[in-house]
């Protein structure tokens, strides 16, 4: 029995060295431990104008379906399909001999009008010499002004039928009537075509273009307001167009024209706005967002719209405060500026937002906060 003492001694004594050297190995672990990093930009101020936000639809300025004039087999295009083409380029050029041969005819028949207006008109003359001298009656004279009459009235309708032949003989060739993008042949080299075939082939205009959108009653009244308050009196509207990627385009248009009506199942307005289209960016018949000016730039908070988080209570950004710890505040957001967000309630200008390292951080954790590349 007074054996088994020192034995209960000798394991409370392990089992204590054991516990310590856990809570040592613990509490080393977590000294060990970094806090985790992350990376903020400041909350900035800068100037921001009010946009409002239509869907558009590109139209182009000036579109021709080409087509035949006068019948005949197509023998020859002279185009590229998706090419540009200018004002005057030879597009189509239709069989010419039937044409040719008929100015040909023409010209022989107004030659041989003319020759017969000049007897007529030598006739006329020799019978006024005559009937001076009593040689034949003025009614033979009469005759012949009228058969001279006669003879330059079919000088006009030769002179009429040549001309006819010619643009006809003209119209074989076919050739652009604007500068624009010319799209599909609808018909090939061999075919027949004429006035009744429809379209050769469709040309649009793209430099500039026009956007068209639909703006509430409630949008022109403002905008009539504000150029009721303007000084400088223009009555033009700075309009951007975001293209389908969500990137913006980079030439801004002006809106010329507001219709005249507003819209009996819609109740809205069409506005038109004109953009230069150089490189084609702006295709016709494309939809894109019209983003439109309203008023004058203001000061106003922005925040990278990735630093923008969204619950059941609504948005949030995290914070990390001056003592390096996390803190979520609950913001009232505006319009969007690219590729930040206005902020108008929740935050104040210079506080440290985290852009980076959100899933790995929770409130109320300490940080190492670094600045974002590019901020």
């Amino acid at each position: 029995m007074p054996a088994i003492y020192p034995i209960r001694v000798l394991v409370v004594f392990l089992w204590g060295v054991g516990f310590g050297l856990l809570t040592l190995c613990a509490s080393a672990g977590a000294q060990s431990v970094p806090p985790p990093a992350v990376s903020t930009v400041p909350v900035s101020s800068r100037e921001v104008t009010d946009t409002a936000v239509f869907i558009g639809r590109v139209v182009a300025i000036n579109k021709v379906d080409v087509v035949a004039r006068v019948q005949g087999f197509i023998e020859q295009r002279y185009f590229t399909e998706g090419q540009q083409v200018k004002t005057g380029d030879l597009l189509f050029r239709i069989e010419q001999a039937t044409y040719k041969a008929a100015v040909e005819q023409q010209t022989a028949n107004l030659a041989k009008a003319k020759a017969s207006e000049v007897n007529a008109a030598l006739q006329l003359q020799r019978g006024r010499e005559l009937v001076r001298t009593q040689n034949i009656p003025q009614s033979t004279v009469d005759q012949r002004a009228a058969d001279e009459g006669v003879a330059q009235a079919e000088v006009m309708v030769a002179q009429a039928a040549l001309d006819q032949a010619e643009i006809n003989f003209a119209y074989t060739e076919i050739h652009s009537p604007i500068d624009g993008r010319i799209g599909l042949a609808n018909f090939t080299e061999g075919n027949l075509v004429g006035p009744t075939s429809g379209s050769l082939a469709t040309i649009v205009s793209q430099d500039p273009i026009y956007v068209i959108f639909q703006a509430s009653e409630r949008d022109v009244l403002d905008y009539k307001r504000r150029l009721a308050a303007a000084a400088d009196g223009n009555n033009h509207v700075v309009v951007h167009v975001r293209l389908p990627h969500g990137s913006i385009y980079a030439l801004p248009g002006l809106t010329n024209f507001l219709d005249i009506q507003v819209g009996n199942t819609t109740d809205t307005v069409a506005v038109r706005a004109k953009f230069a289209n150089p490189d084609g960016v702006l295709v016709p018949g494309g939809f894109v967002s019209v983003v439109v000016e309203r008023g004058a730039p203001r000061a106003a908070l922005v925040v990278p719209q990735s630093a923008v988080q969204l619950d059941q209570a609504g948005r949030y950004v995290l914070v990390v405060d001056a003592s390096s710890k996390v803190e979520l505040r609950r913001i009232t957001t505006g319009a969007e500026q690219g590729t930040d967000i206005v902020v108008t309630e929740g935050l104040k200008s210079g506080e440290q937002i985290i852009v980076q390292g959100i899933q790995k951080v929770r409130v109320g954790q300490v940080v190492t906060a670094t600045p974002a590349a590019g901020h």
